[in-house]
């Protein structure tokens, strides 16, 4: 999470020319005040962050500070209040008309839940976004994970909420943390159908990855209605992450990135905020795959032979050591088969997304098998 990832992807967009674009704004933000942080985050464990981000040592393990995935630092609470700005003030943004799209690569801190850190994520800025949405008017909200790892954090924010349409794609919990995010997790009681799971095995390469997402979000969204879609799009699902398990290349990273882009347009009137998140392979994957969501956000797509400009693996190298990727492509071709070409009980990624099928499509009316 070093923000030496955010960095590279930033000078990543500089060299590829998307922040010269006049349709595009740079901008930043003053960090979240409390009062907005507790809208979703208790004010007990903001106080603690705040102990903490004065002086580390005195960071409570029982808030899930000083822990080895959520270590104290000075300014942590300034950093993850930023961040929560950030994509608040983008979906708000969204909201009011002032831009059709937003994009904010720092953001995505969905494992942090209302009473403690979790899982490198201090505070939660899809969940606080969300609420300012719908507290702004929006009747409805879908919020779209597809980071290796189970979105918990805003699912368990919203459990209870109708309004809220959560869904994650990602690896099973029986194989990689949180150990949460199996499809029969659909919504408390009165919001059935509105949290949405697809756990997928370990192994799974482009094919099956984007099989499963247009398998279950295309149609779910088209029901649903949303006023405004989030998406997170920690690209930890790639074949080199050193967290994962999961067998992606950044040019299935960008299709889905396109594809929910296009959904926006088709169910929310063009209203999209997206997210970063998760990415670990620092130097190889995540400035990659953000280029190309900066790009996608800005109706600049690039294409995927796009050169990787020599000064920004120049940059690399000299910060690094280690040699840049050439191109903005792993050279696969980001093909799979839609649902409609037939279930394959033997299939081990067919069976993941017939069981999510199953437990959430008749909720919104829609046919597990057909729609």
């Amino acid at each position: 999470m070093s923000p030496v990832r955010l960095d590279l992807t930033a000078r990543l967009c500089v060299s590829l020319g998307l922040f010269d674009d006049p349709q595009v704004s740079v901008v930043t933000s003053r960090p979240a005040p409390d009062e907005l942080l507790e809208t979703v985050h208790e004010a007990e464990y903001i106080a603690a962050v705040r102990r903490a981000s004065e002086d580390p040592v005195c960071a409570e393990e029982r808030y899930g500070l000083g822990t080895d995935d959520d270590p104290a630092f000075r300014g942590m609470h300034e950093a993850g209040a930023r961040i929560v700005g950030a994509s608040t003030d983008l979906a708000l943004a969204v909201w009011r008309g002032r831009c059709l799209h937003g994009v904010n690569f720092c953001g995505g801190m969905h494992h942090a839940m209302p009473g403690y850190a979790s899982g490198f994520c201090v505070y939660n800025d899809a969940a606080v976004a969300i609420r300012a949405l719908l507290d702004e008017g929006a009747r409805r909200v879908a919020y779209v994970d597809t980071d290796v790892h189970h979105g918990d954090g805003p699912q368990a924010v919203f459990w209870d909420d109708p309004r809220v349409l959560t869904v994650s794609v990602h690896e099973s919990g029986r194989t990689l943390f949180p150990g949460t995010g199996y499809p029969d997790e659909v919504g408390g009681r009165g919001a059935e159908g509105t949290a949405v799971n697809v756990a997928l095995p370990a192994g799974v390469a482009d094919a099956g990855w984007l099989r499963a997402v247009h398998a279950v979000v295309p149609p779910l969204l088209r029901s649903f209605e949303p006023d405004v879609l989030i998406t997170q799009h920690g690209c930890d699902t790639h074949s080199l992450d050193p967290l994962g398990h999961l067998v992606v290349s950044v040019d299935a990273q960008r299709q889905v990135a396109r594809t929910l882009h296009e959904l926006a347009h088709e169910v929310a009137g063009g209203r999209w905020v997206a997210l970063g998140g998760g990415g670990y392979a620092i130097v190889d994957v995540v400035p990659r795959a953000w280029a190309h969501l900066v790009a996608e956000v800005a109706h600049r797509p690039l294409e995927p032979a796009t050169p990787v400009p020599a000064e920004w693996r120049r940059h690399v190298e000299t910060l690094t050591g280690r040699s840049a990727p050439a191109r903005m492509t792993d050279g696969e071709p980001a093909h799979w088969d839609g649902w409609e070409s037939g279930f394959d009980p033997a299939d081990a990624v067919d069976r993941a997304i017939l069981a999510t099928r199953n437990a959430v499509f008749p909720f919104l009316g829609l046919d597990p098998l057909f729609d």
